[in-house]
């Protein structure tokens, strides 16, 4: 089997295995409302809450199952190309987008709690369809302050570029430069707004697919 096809496997072996580990935390994180307004009742993020987001956010299942995607995508491509479209190089692709996201992860959770924001994302499950989609994309830009009304994510909007730019020193030549750090700073707030969109519509497939197949 070309490895290329092979790693199109592994991927969805994962994600199969993975997400719905991920369901059980996105439901004990449910609120009643929208966050897409200020929530009541609201409780500040704490101390271990934000390490507990920083390590779900790095190494949790659904950012590694993100990273699955965009190594097997980039190995394919063969891009960068000094990584080689082998098993390798697909190591070296995950291996790299890590440490980025870690790196921006880090500065948001330092700089959201020197400014008192809250990074974590909540789901709307009781509000209209459009209102679901609403919240997704708005909590890619905003965040709760410790009122939990919306502020703009300041911590986000200097950690997401921050990191992609800093993780030029350690890059491989091709994609070290300005042009890339952009690109990657665009699909940096896209993909936040995908795994939005996941933690939100998630267990609703969950529910109403594989339950009833169950029932059945």
């Amino acid at each position: 089997m070309n490895h290329k096809y092979l790693l199109v496997v592994v991927i969805f072996l994962a994600v199969t295995g993975i997400a719905p580990a991920q369901t059980a935390k996105a439901e004990q994180d449910d609120l009643p409302n929208s966050a897409s307004f200020s929530i009541k009742p609201y409780h500040y993020i704490t101390g271990s809450q934000r390490v507990k987001w920083f390590v779900d956010s790095t190494v949790g299942p659904e950012t590694l199952t993100v990273g699955l995607f965009t190594a097997g995508f980039g190995t394919a491509r063969d891009t960068p190309k000094e990584y080689g479209s082998s098993w390798p190089g697909f190591g070296k692709r995950y291996g790299m987008r890590l440490t980025g996201v870690s790196t921006g992860n880090a500065i948001e959770a330092g700089l959201g709690a020197l400014w008192k924001e809250d990074p974590r994302y909540f789901r709307a499950y009781r509000q209209p369809f459009k209102g679901r989609l609403e919240n997704v994309v708005i909590m890619t830009f905003l965040a709760h302050n410790r009122n939990g009304q919306l502020t703009p994510a300041y911590a986000r909007y200097i950690s997401t570029p921050g990191n992609n730019f800093l993780s030029n020193t350690w890059r491989a030549d091709s994609e070290a430069n300005t042009r890339s750090a952009l690109l990657r700073t665009v699909w940096g707030f896209l993909g936040l707004m995908g795994k939005n969109g996941f933690t939100e519509f998630w267990p609703d497939v969950q529910t109403h697919v594989f339950h009833s197949k169950h029932g059945h």
